[in-house]
């Protein structure tokens, strides 16, 4: 089945709460970081993207409907294109709010490649490094300025890139009214989920791959 959502929206602008809130509408299985975690079988693809080869994305996506959160989100335009129906939604959040949240949880994670008790988190790492460490943060993703520039630079790049009409920027605090509205769905009658903190980073994540949470 060809996707019918794309996540742009960079980790840790709220995509796990987008994740369970598009799941909840009916549009899951929906892809994410965790799903490459808690699936060894998917991260193949990933790596070879990382190395600079060419994947087939309906293969990548075969068991999905929506995908949101990095590494995905790193290929938005090339998704946007090849699933031209699919609707894209830009998750956003104050930059330094996000770039603090990033410090304590992606990078420490990232910064530990090899070090991980197990391999899957340890190729998990290396990938994310060379993805979104590297790739799109030019390996300074720990310099503020920098960091949050390229934040900012990517939400302008997205929104001048997809149609008006394609596109949600979406603040998660913002609640279901209008991701539901976009989606063209009833708005539920249940709180907007609310999840992965930093805190729970550390502590749930990543616990099935025999993380040190500390």
């Amino acid at each position: 089945m060809p996707l019918e959502i794309i996540g742009a929206g960079f980790g840790r602008t709220g995509t796990n709460s987008l994740k369970l809130a598009l799941e909840h509408l009916g549009f899951g299985p929906c892809h994410h970081m965790f799903e490459v975690r808690d699936n060894p079988e998917l991260i193949s693809d990933w790596e070879a993207l990382s190395r600079g080869e060419t994947v087939d994305w309906d293969e990548v996506f075969a068991n999905y409907r929506s995908q949101v959160d990095w590494p995905g989100a790193k290929y938005w335009r090339e998704l946007a294109a090849h699933f031209p129906d699919a609707k894209v939604i830009l998750t956003v959040r104050d930059p330094d709010e996000w770039f603090d949240s990033a410090m304590a949880t992606i990078i420490p994670f990232v910064q530990a490649r090899g070090q991980h008790p197990a391999p899957h988190p340890n190729a998990i790492a290396d990938m994310a490094y060379e993805l979104v460490v590297r790739q799109v943060f030019g390996d300074r993703m720990t310099d503020r300025e920098h960091a949050t520039r390229i934040f900012r630079e990517h939400i302008a790049e997205v929104q001048t890139n997809i149609a008006p009409e394609r596109l949600l920027t979406f603040d998660v605090s913002e609640g279901w009214e209008p991701l539901c509205a976009f989606l063209g769905v009833a708005v539920p009658d249940i709180p907007f989920p609310k999840t992965n903190s930093s805190k729970e980073f550390h502590e749930e994540e990543w616990k099935d791959q025999e993380i040190d949470p500390s």
